[in-house]
């Protein structure tokens, strides 16, 4: 069983993959519009760290949101 042309997928797993890029995607543009609405004080560690975990499939955008972002107010 080696790699599969995308001709080879089936629809569903077609689905899969479409639906998994475009979640990774939102994500990624979550996180670095949250970045450029912040000051640097709302931000745990540094803007520039985070911009680059932001491309780092889905754990980085889900580690800013938990763990990236200072509480406001």
């Amino acid at each position: 069983m080696g790699k599969k042309s995308w001709g080879e997928l089936s629809s569903r797993q077609r689905r899969m993959i479409v639906g998994s890029a475009v979640v990774q995607w939102g994500l990624a543009i979550a996180t670095l519009l949250d970045l450029r609405r912040r000051d640097d004080d709302e931000v745990r560690g540094s803007k520039r760290l985070w911009r680059t975990a932001a491309f780092v499939n889905f754990v980085g955008p889900l580690a800013y949101f938990l763990f990236g972002r200072k509480k406001r107010g």
